[in-house]
């Protein structure tokens, strides 16, 4: 799919140093922030089709990874999650294993059942969703089986 060395990190200050730190060290440092489990997704412009790459928070459903649009609680989707509607191959680090995956939106329904842990495992999600009119968007991640 890709290899690390061909993704645009994140311009983003802190995302772009938490990146760095996460791929240099194969994983064994950086993989929290905030207090919160973090990945690394690597997805596909749609406009560009160049790979970028950026730190996320993510909650577990099972053996799938969930991320959320949150966007801190704006009322613009983040660019990265655009990207994955249309382009939802996907490549994550989670910790030292790097994997290919799929991205799919969850359902309304899907989303209210997860919503719980995922604000345990990163509170403020409850504070972006009171800040924006937005539906916010949950994203499972799918690892692709060979």
């Amino acid at each position: 799919m890709t290899s690390p060395e061909e993704a645009v990190i994140s311009p983003t200050g802190w995302v772009a140093q938490q990146a760095r730190l996460y791929e240099e060290s194969g994983g064994t440092k950086g993989a929290v922030v905030q207090g919160a489990p973090c990945l690394l997704l690597d997805y596909r412009g749609r406009r560009s089709g160049q790979w970028r790459r950026t730190v996320l928070i993510y909650g577990r459903d099972g053996d799938d990874y969930l991320i959320v649009a949150s966007n801190g609680g704006a009322d613009k989707h983040p660019l990265w999650y655009l990207n994955l509607r249309d382009e939802p191959d996907v490549r994550l680090r989670v910790g030292t294993e790097r994997f290919d995956a799929r991205a799919e939106t969850l359902s309304a329904e899907d989303k209210e059942r997860v919503w719980p842990h995922l604000v345990e495992v990163f509170g403020l999600y409850a504070e972006y969703r009171e800040k924006t009119t937005r539906d916010i968007p949950v994203v499972r991640l799918s690892r692709v089986r060979d």
